[in-house]
């Protein structure tokens, strides 16, 4: 899920919470072009306050005018279709043969509605996913725990349609070490909308640590790992080059889901702590998920470079893109660009604001 589908979750949640009615409204089908994806949310209380996104459009203005306005939805679900009709795309800006449908929900602050929201948002805070079924002809709902994440899914049968939401966690940073690589990361990745995660054991480092929309704990590595970093939508990485820091978050990390594990270092260092870690009784098949040296290999240098390096690994790991990076920078090479082959170098990096210390990264 994106930040701005569970904050629509959260505030629904607060409106039912205070006594005031509300429509969840969830794109259930889009064809063609479409600025947001099938399972985006917006929410829209009796008040007229809006929080989330179907199309970025006028979709949303001439949705709200009709909800205001009493015109759909009062009792039960609807599905609304925008995009059919060629004047469809001209008023309302959608892209080129693009249309979606919507399933526009209302909730009322009923016992059974707060309790189903309050475990979606709970389930989500503990970075666990939630199904929510809705029948979208009588409205009847209910949410179950979910193993992983899935597609959303519309099921016909003779009593008519169910709509089936699997809501999961943001994908998570989770950093280990509280420098000035650390904080790069943790502003860059809040960009590509990840929950960014930072731990510590130095505490002086997290008492200077100043990155909003961050959450830092100042606990052992492997300790924070196993409490708040053990799910498969998580990217763990070490950058504190303290092995007594970094090789102990490792130590768990590599056994966790989590779906990139990756430490700084130079090729030495790297080979070393592989044989630390195998000394300390991992096995070969958990050694091998280790990315490091960490990030693409695009010449980072400074704290901002490098940041960049290993973000664009992660993308192009969750993008499942990584054969083609690989081959991109291996065809730039041969053409004598450079980018993706330069030799390796000591990465001047600080620990932390105001504080130096050497970082050594595959450039």
């Amino acid at each position: 899920m994106q930040a701005v589908d569970i904050e629509v979750l959260s505030q629904v949640r607060q409106w039912l919470q205070s006594g005031q009615p509300c429509w969840l409204c969830t794109v259930v089908k889009t064809f063609g072009s479409s600025p947001r994806p099938v399972g985006s949310l917006l929410a829209c209380s009796t008040s007229g306050e809006v929080v989330g996104s179907l199309s970025g459009g006028c979709v949303e203005d001439d949705l709200l005018d009709r909800l205001r306005a009493g015109q759909l939805a009062l009792d039960t679900p609807r599905m609304l279709e925008y995009g059919l009709a060629p004047e469809d795309t001209e008023r309302l800006g959608l892209p080129c043969g693009g249309h979606l449908h919507v399933a526009v929900e209302p909730l009322h602050p009923t016992a059974a509605n707060l309790e189903q929201f309050d475990t979606v948002c709970a389930e989500l805070e503990a970075r666990h996913s939630v199904s929510r079924r809705v029948h979208l002809g009588t409205g009847a709902s209910a949410v179950s725990a979910a193993a992983h994440f899935a597609a959303l899914q519309l099921d016909e049968d003779e009593t008519g349609t169910t709509l089936t939401q699997t809501y999961g966690p943001r994908h998570q940073l989770f950093v280990v070490g509280g420098g000035m690589i650390a904080y790069y990361l943790a502003q860059m990745a809040q960009a590509l909308d990840f929950q960014v995660t930072i731990c510590d054991p130095r505490e002086h480092l997290l008492e200077r640590w100043a990155v909003p929309g961050t959450r830092s704990f100042a606990m052992m590595p492997d300790d924070a790992i196993r409490a708040y970093g053990n799910d498969s939508r998580t990217a763990i990485v070490t950058v504190t080059h303290d092995p007594r820091i970094d090789d102990m978050g490792l130590m768990e990390a590599l056994k966790t889901e989590a779906f990139y594990v990756g430490a700084m270092g130079s090729e030495k260092t790297s080979a070393n702590r592989r044989l630390r870690l195998q000394a300390l009784d991992l096995t070969p098949a958990e050694i091998a998920r280790l990315r490091a040296p960490v990030g693409l290999p695009i010449g980072s240098k400074t704290p901002p470079e490098i940041a960049i390096a290993i973000l664009a690994e992660i993308t192009a790991v969750l993008k499942q893109a990584e054969s083609r990076v690989a081959a991109r920078l291996a065809g730039t090479a041969s053409q004598g660009g450079g980018a993706g082959t330069a030799s390796q170098g000591e990465q001047a990096a600080t620990a932390s604001r105001g504080e130096q210390a050497s970082r050594t990264v595959r450039a």
